[in-house]
């Protein structure tokens, strides 16, 4: 029998409950490309995170994120979440992550707070598909394409992305990636920018925070206000906040993770996995959970695969 632990972690949220879930699982070595698309498809979540440790000059770690239909080539709060299961692991900072958009550092600031080096994607302008508007419920101030491959749209005011409740059958037969909605942040608000992204394509309706869109953001909205230094704010209904600093091409995204589950999958057999019998990992909310006062225990195993 194959026994993995399997951690859930809230990226971009510093409590239980909010931010982007993401699932990630450590390995000795990458399984085939179907179990991981099968088990992204299990956890149900936005992505799943599989990380592998190698040695490489330039890396530590080879990092793969799927959706619950596709494998991606960029997501920052499953690399957030990667990188706060090996810092409470004991892993040292800086960690680099070798994954389909390169080198990808994360260092830990202190005080939990991550930090994540990444290419910056600025979005130029496009014609916008002709039932953009429709699909949005909303006309659009501007619209590019980012490096991502996500349409990107500015919207009036953060009441406007806010409101956003589009049509996501059309949205999802657009030739993107996902749909970016974004807006400069309401006066007194405490962030400069608000956005929300959609990406019925890969099998998110509505990503709760991501860190890959910011991204584009970054570079759009640091032309805009005149400031590097920023702060988002992803209006979904888990909510996220997100620090940015453009520097040159890259783009440090910066922000906290909290874990939620912390718990084992037992298999018969994992495809492209060696046997590690005899693995026992307790399950169970974190030590943020527990100072909080919350326990739980999780008896036997998350799933059994025949």
């Amino acid at each position: 029998m194959t026994v993995l632990r399997v951690r859930t972690v809230d990226a971009f949220s510093e409590k239980l409950f909010a931010g982007n879930p993401a699932a990630v699982v450590l390995l000795d070595q990458m399984p085939d490309d179907p179990w991981m698309q099968s088990l992204a498809a299990e956890f149900n979540l936005s992505e799943t995170a599989f990380v592998v440790g190698i040695e490489l000059p330039d890396a530590d770690y080879d990092l793969r994120w799927f959706t619950p239909k596709a494998e991606v080539d960029l997501c920052g709060h499953a690399t957030l979440a990667a990188a706060h299961c090996l810092f409470a692991d004991g892993i040292p900072s800086p960690i680099r992550f070798r994954t389909r958009s390169g080198v990808l550092v994360v260092s830990d600031s202190g005080g939990g707070v991550l930090a994540m080096d990444f290419p910056a994607n600025p979005p130029t302008a496009v014609q916008p598909p002709d039932d953009l508007a429709h699909a949005l419920g909303s006309t659009p101030v501007w619209v590019g394409l980012g490096g991502t491959n996500d349409l990107f749209v500015e919207l009036a005011d953060e009441a406007s992305v806010r409101a956003c409740a589009p049509e996501l059958a059309i949205i999802g037969r657009f030739d993107v990636r996902g749909v970016i909605v974004t807006a400069a942040a309401s006066q007194d608000s405490g962030y400069d920018f608000v956005s929300r992204f959609f990406a019925p394509s890969v099998g998110v309706d509505e990503d709760p925070v991501t860190g890959s869109a910011h991204t584009v953001l970054a570079p759009f909205w640091a032309e805009r206000l005149g400031r590097t230094v920023l702060t988002g704010f992803q209006a979904s209904a888990r909510t996220g906040t997100v620090g940015v600093d453009l520097i040159g091409d890259r783009v440090i995204i910066s922000g906290r993770a909290v874990t939620v589950l912390d718990a084992v999958l037992r298999l018969d057999a994992t495809p492209g996995l060696d046997a590690t019998p005899g693995l026992e990992v307790t399950s169970g909310l974190d030590a943020t959970a527990q100072e909080a006062d919350t326990t739980a225990e999780v008896s036997g195993a998350m799933h059994e695969a025949r």
